[in-house]
C-alpha cells in the first residue's frame, strides 16, 4: 500500500490521540444524566479544594501569640514596626490575638518592647496641665483631681515586678462641718498579675499601705485589693499577734538555716559535698521578761552609826527623892545604941558613888539592788541531727570501689566539729546526733535523658509534612480522579464505538464491499486530487462531519484505507 509521506504524521497522530482522548471524555460526561453530572462536578471541585487546602498546609508556617489581644495596644504603631523590622504576622479573628513566626516571637517582643509597647496608658497629674475651659466647675475640678490621684496610684503599683497593670477606685467623700461624724474614704485597688506568676501576702499590705497614705483619713482595713480572677487579697487590718508570730517564725527559720550553713562549711571538706544531710531545729524563747531584784546579806553588817554614853557619881550622900518640901526637911535625931558593935568605934562610914555606861550602834545589812531585762527571741534549746553516708574505698589491686562504714571514733570527731561549730551548750541541754547509713544509690536507677527521637525533631516533622501533603494529592488524583477521568473516557470510548459500528453496517448496506478487490498499493487518502481531511486542531464533530462527507463522496476508497488500517493493526 503507498501512503503519502509527511513530516507532521507523529506530531499530528498524537495530537489525534489527545484529541480522541479528550473527545471520548466529553462524550462520557455527556452521555451521564444530570444529577451525576452535578455529583461528578461536586466532588471534583472538592477534590481541587482538599488539594489546594494541603498543598497550604505543606507551605504554611507556625504562628504563636504575640499578646493575647490588641485592646490595649496601638494596631497601627504595632504593625508598623513589624513591617519594619520585617516580621510576619496575622492576627486571629475569633479572639483577637497577633501571631507571629514561632521564630520571631522574641524578636517580636524585644521590638516592640523597644518604642515602649505596650505601654502604660494610664493618665495622672498631667491632666492638671491642661488648659481648663472658663467656667469649670468645683466638681469638675475635684474630679480631675482624683481622676488624676488615681492614675499616679496604678502607675506606681505597675511598678511592681508580679503586677502587669493596675486601676485604682477612690471613694472620697465631700467635707461638711454641719457633719459631727463624718464618712471616712475608702479605696478598691484592681491587679491584673501576669499569667504563672502570685502576689505576695506581704506585697498585698504594702499596696494596702501606700493607696492609705496617700490619701488623708485613709485606714489600711478601708482598702480593698483583687485581682483579676476575681480573689479578695486583702484581708483588713491584721492583729498584732499574727504579725509577731509571722516574725518570729521567720527569724527562727533563718536562725536554723545560718546553723545548717555552719555545719555544711565545716562537714563539707571531710565527708564531701551531697555526702551527708543535716537538720537544725532550733527551741527559741520570744517571751519578754522585765526583772527587778533586792538582796540582803545577813552575813555582812556595817556599823552605820553608834554613840556611847559613860557616866560616874562619888562623894556624900546627897539628897534624893522627888523635890519639894519633904525632900528639904531636916533629918530625924540619931539614937545611940546601949551596946556598940565591936570594931563600930573609931570606924569610918563607906564613900558613896555611882557610875552608868549606854552605847547605841546602827548597822547597815549589805544589799544588791538588781533590774534585769532578759533578751526577746532567746536559743532555749538547739537540737542537731546529722546522718552521714558511707565512705568510699579504693582497692588498689583491682581498682574497684567499695563503701565501708565510719567508725565510731570518726563518728565522735564529726560530732564534735558539729558541736563547736553550732555553738553547743550543755547548760542549755542542746542534743547534737550524727549517724552513719548508707545513701540510696540513684545512680542505677538514674533518669537516662535520652536522645529526642528523629521523628520529634522539627525539621523531620516539617520533611513529614510535605511528603503527607504529597501523598494526599497522589491519593486523591490516583485513587479519584484517575479512576472517573477513566470510567468516563471508557463511556465515551463505548458509545464511540457503537456509532462507529452503527456506520459501517451503513456503509456495508451501501455496496462498500463491492470495492473489496482493489488494490492495496494504490489506496491512499492523499491521492493526486489531494482530498480535503479535516485539521486535528478542529473539534469531534467538525471532524466527523468531514469523515461522513469523504465517505458519501468515495466511499470505497475510504473502506479500502480501512481495511489496510485493520490489516496493518
Amino acid at each position: 500500500m503507498a501512503i503519502a509521506a509527511n513530516p507532521n504524521d507523529a506530531d499530528l497522530n498524537s495530537g489525534a490521540m489527545r484529541d480522541q482522548s479528550t473527545n471520548d471524555l466529553v462524550e462520557g460526561f455527556n452521555n451521564l444524566n444530570i444529577v451525576r453530572q452535578a455529583g461528578l462536578m461536586i466532588g471534583l471541585a472538592a477534590s481541587v479544594a482538599i488539594g489546594f487546602a494541603v498543598v497550604l498546609w505543606t507551605q504554611g508556617e507556625d504562628y504563636r501569640p504575640l499578646y493575647g489581644s490588641l485592646d490595649r495596644l496601638d494596631s497601627s504603631e504595632v504593625v508598623q514596626i513589624l513591617d519594619s523590622n520585617d516580621i510576619k504576622f496575622k492576627v486571629d479573628g475569633p479572639n483577637g490575638a497577633l501571631l507571629v513566626r514561632d521564630e520571631d516571637v522574641h524578636k517580636a517582643r524585644l521590638k516592640l518592647a523597644e518604642a515602649g509597647i505596650p505601654g502604660d496608658k494610664s493618665v495622672g497629674f498631667e491632666l492638671m496641665d491642661q488648659e481648663q475651659p472658663l467656667g469649670t466647675s468645683q466638681f469638675m475640678e475635684t474630679t480631675r483631681y482624683r481622676r488624676g490621684l488615681e492614675g499616679e496610684l496604678a502607675r506606681t503599683i505597675s511598678s511592681i515586678h508580679s503586677v502587669r497593670g493596675a486601676r485604682v477606685h477612690l471613694a472620697i467623700p465631700k467635707r461638711s462641718v454641719f457633719v459631727r461624724d463624718p464618712r471616712r474614704p475608702s479605696a478598691s485597688v484592681f491587679l491584673e498579675l501576669y499569667p504563672g506568676r502570685m502576689i505576695k501576702p506581704a506585697q498585698v499590705k504594702a499596696i494596702s499601705n501606700l493607696v492609705a497614705s496617700s490619701i488623708s483619713e485613709l485606714a489600711i482595713e478601708h482598702v480593698t485589693v483583687i485581682d483579676q480572677k476575681g480573689n479578695q487579697l486583702s484581708t483588713g487590718e491584721e492583729s498584732q499577734e499574727l504579725v509577731m508570730a509571722g516574725r518570729q517564725r521567720e527569724y527562727t527559720r533563718r536562725l536554723e538555716e545560718d546553723l545548717n550553713q555552719r555545719i555544711g562549711s565545716i562537714l563539707s571538706p571531710v565527708v564531701g559535698s551531697g555526702r551527708f544531710k543535716a537538720e537544725v531545729s532550733a527551741d527559741v524563747d520570744f517571751t519578754e521578761v522585765e526583772q527587778a531584784e533586792e538582796i540582803f546579806n545577813p552575813d555582812l553588817p556595817a556599823v552605820r552609826s553608834e554613840q556611847t554614853l559613860d557616866e560616874q557619881r562619888s562623894g556624900a550622900a546627897q539628897a534624893i527623892g522627888i523635890p519639894g518640901a519633904l525632900g528639904n526637911q531636916p533629918p530625924a535625931a540619931g539614937a545611940a545604941p546601949e551596946v556598940a558593935a565591936p570594931g563600930a568605934a573609931g570606924a569610918a562610914a563607906p564613900p558613896s558613888g555611882n557610875s552608868r555606861q549606854q552605847a547605841t550602834r546602827n548597822f547597815e545589812l549589805d544589799r544588791t539592788i538588781s533590774y534585769t531585762k532578759h533578751q526577746v527571741g532567746r536559743l532555749q534549746r538547739l537540737t542537731v541531727a546529722v546522718v552521714v553516708d558511707d565512705k568510699f574505698s579504693l582497692d588498689p589491686a583491682s581498682g574497684d570501689v567499695t563503701k565501708i562504714r565510719w567508725t565510731d571514733a570518726e563518728l565522735e570527731r564529726l560530732s564534735i566539729l558539729v558541736r563547736d561549730a553550732v555553738g553547743f551548750s550543755a547548760l542549755r541541754g542542746d542534743s547534737v546526733n550524727v549517724l552513719n547509713s548508707a545513701f540510696f544509690d540513684s545512680s542505677d536507677d538514674a533518669i537516662v535523658i535520652e536522645d529526642v527521637p528523629i521523628w520529634k525533631e522539627t525539621w523531620f516533622q516539617s520533611i513529614m509534612k510535605q511528603v503527607a501533603g504529597l501523598l494526599i494529592i497522589i491519593v486523591l488524583i490516583v485513587g479519584l480522579l484517575r479512576p472517573v477521568l477513566k470510567s468516563l473516557t471508557s463511556a465515551g470510548l463505548r458509545a464511540k464505538e457503537k456509532e462507529e459500528s452503527l456506520e459501517m453496517q451503513a456503509l456495508e448496506e451501501s455496496g462498500l464491499n463491492a470495492f473489496d478487490n482493489l488494490s492495496d498499493e494504490t489506496v491512499t487518502l492523499t491521492g493526486g486530487d489531494a482530498l480535503s481531511l479535516p485539521s486535528p486542531e478542529e473539534s469531534y464533530e467538525q471532524q466527523l462531519n468531514a469523515i461522513k462527507g469523504l465517505i458519501a463522496e468515495d466511499p470505497g476508497r475510504v473502506a479500502q484505507v480501512i481495511k489496510v488500517w485493520v490489516n496493518d493493526e
